[in-house]
């Protein structure tokens, strides 16, 4: 498919730029494949679609305040470095993006907050990346916690405002776990105890894998042949516990769904030769867009996505091209809000 096929317009004013009040009260639209109907509903309601034995699988990574300010040694200049991921943690080396990049030699060093963080610029890896190494002398504990109190929740930037002390607890999942993404995934946040809950009594299980999401998620598609597009790699894991678990629902012809793209993606890159899940651990540069034959899920959750998105051509792949670009026309004319903070669909 060419990349053009999923151009339209989204009105600014669709984009959330706050969560729903409480979680599950985000608006759901239901796709159904067979028939092409789709229902209006609220995303609490997600409980009717599943029975006893069915799966969801959800992302359990954890998002950290990867956004840091700081300012550059001798002049002062203010600059921002975002951190993508740690490459040695015995000497706190990272890959990071930096801005005003032109700014930023090797040698420079960097400082954040009262000088409790000092970093120095050690390689160029891109035209905004770069490596730096943090000069810390305190325990591994102490350097996160400082990382920790100096980051800012990392808001994609069509977010446009700041980002608040609220967003801390709203940008991540409430089953977030291991510590690793950059951003959150998306579809997971509007997961609630109760509605948790209220999945188990009915005898659905709740499994996970855990995917750290890179900015690779949000990076644009710019080829027209989508064969040439190349994702970036995101480490993943899919347990032992997980696949014994979805492989028994796959047996007894049970719904699996995956909880967001970056859950279906894991799954994907976890199959064996006799399209069951086995357990892997390890890089998935997954690229996963119309025609493809999905091996494991039969359901999923995802939110509403940028156009020529990756995130939509998986949910397009997914749903139909069709249906789900139809989906799409329904819900710019129903209001339905976008993108991280925005509602959900489930397609089944």
């Amino acid at each position: 498919m060419k990349l053009s096929e999923f151009k339209f317009d989204l009105p600014t004013g669709l984009v959330a730029l706050y969560p729903a009040e409480n979680r599950d009260e985000s608006r759901l639209m239901v796709v159904h494949k067979d028939t092409g109907e789709i229902e209006h509903r609220s995303f609490k309601d997600v409980v009717e679609y599943f029975n006893e034995g069915d799966v969801l699988v959800n992302n359990n990574t954890m998002v950290f305040p990867a956004r840091l300010y700081g300012n550059k040694e001798k002049t002062g200049a203010k600059i921002e470095v975002f951190l993508l991921r740690e490459l040695n943690q015995e000497m706190h080396l990272w890959d990071v993006l930096v801005d005003p990049a032109r700014k930023i030699r090797v040698g420079n060093k960097l400082y954040f907050g009262e000088g409790d963080l000092v970093a120095e610029v050690i390689d160029n890896t891109t035209s905004r990346g770069r490596t730096i190494r943090f000069l810390y002398d305190g325990t591994d504990e102490e350097f996160y916690k400082t990382i920790d109190s100096l980051g800012e929740t990392p808001l994609p930037k069509y977010i446009k405002r700041e980002a608040e002390p609220e967003d801390r607890e709203r940008f991540q999942t409430i089953y977030a776990k291991h510590k690793g993404a950059v951003a959150a995934p998306t579809a997971g946040l509007h997961f609630t105890r109760q509605l948790m809950k209220r999945l188990e009594i009915k005898g659905v299980d709740l499994s996970s894998i855990t995917l750290h999401i890179g900015l690779g998620t949000f990076r644009p598609v710019d080829v027209e042949d989508l064969t040439k597009h190349k994702m970036d790699s995101e480490n993943f894991r899919v347990d032992e516990q997980t696949v014994g678990i979805v492989n028994k629902a796959l047996d007894n012809k049970k719904r699996v769904c995956a909880v967001g793209t970056t859950s279906m993606r894991a799954l994907e890159s976890s199959v064996s030769a006799s399209g069951r899940l086995k357990p892997k651990e390890g890089w998935t540069d997954k690229f996963i867009f119309p025609p493809y034959d999905f091996k494991i899920c039969n359901a999923m959750i995802t939110n509403f996505h940028m156009p020529e998105s990756t995130l939509l051509m998986m949910a397009a792949a997914f749903g139909g091209y069709d249906l789900v670009m139809k989906a799409y026309e329904t819900a710019i004319k129903e209001k339905y809000r976008f993108l991280t903070y925005g509602d959900a669909m489930l397609i089944v």
